[in-house]
């Protein structure tokens, strides 16, 4: 089979994804070089267990209005390497344990089932680690999406914060809630509840900045305005 895969190759009929992956490449086609419609097709055979995360599932459930032309991937085992290109598509992916593994939708494309990460779960991760949004500047903006949107549940919310075993996300969710949906929000009395010792940053890439001692949280200069 590996040797008839690899003549029709050469032959134009199909096109080499990866080693012992291709796909068809359509009559009309002028190149070989970018022939698949919809890259997320490639998602369960590259990575296996995983799910479309961050900046992509929030792209998908209309949390931003953001183009991003990376596709993001949380994956259960780490990546040989976390951004590589297939077809003209770079995937960039983020390891997460199995326990945090969880709120999960299934949707189709093309006939390939692939997960992604429910509307409260995408918020969660990118709380959880901020570079999975982009970077924080993105996340709020998603965070103000979400809070005004068919989707929001802030029970759902805190129920799954509480579930990825990590103080700093308590504490970034209660600091943005706080600014957003007012000091008297039952999100803001549960995060202050669950509030931990020791101090996180709101975004770890950007460490310079003040501390919000009542959530124990360093903001960022461009975010001192919000504490």
């Amino acid at each position: 089979m590996a040797k008839s895969l690899s003549r029709w190759a050469k032959q134009g009929w199909l096109t080499r994804v990866k080693r012992g992956l291709y796909a068809v490449v359509p009559i009309d086609a002028s190149t070989t070089e970018r022939v698949l419609e919809d890259a997320w097709v490639l998602i369960p055979e590259l990575y296996g267990s995983c799910y479309v995360g961050g900046w992509s599932a929030a792209e998908y459930w209309d949390l931003t209005e953001q183009i991003f032309h990376n596709i993001c991937i949380v994956a259960e085992r780490p990546p040989a390497q976390k951004m590589e290109e297939v077809q003209g598509v770079k995937f960039v992916v983020t390891k997460m344990k199995p326990s945090l593994v969880f709120a999960t939708k299934t949707i189709w494309k093309q006939n390939k089932k692939i997960q992604i990460s429910d509307p409260h779960k995408t918020i969660v991760d990118m709380l959880y680690k901020p570079s999975l949004g982009g970077g924080i500047a993105h996340v709020v903006d998603c965070f103000k999406e979400y809070k005004n949107s068919e989707h929001q549940n802030f029970s759902k919310l805190g129920d799954y914060a509480g579930r990825m075993e990590n103080g700093s996300v308590f504490k970034r969710l209660g600091f943005l809630a706080e600014r957003y949906l007012g000091e008297e929000h039952e999100l803001v009395a549960l995060c202050k509840n669950n509030l931990s010792q020791g101090n996180a940053y709101l975004d770890p890439s950007l460490k310079h900045g003040p501390l919000v001692t009542r959530w124990r949280l360093f903001i960022p200069e461009s975010f001192k305005d919000l504490a």
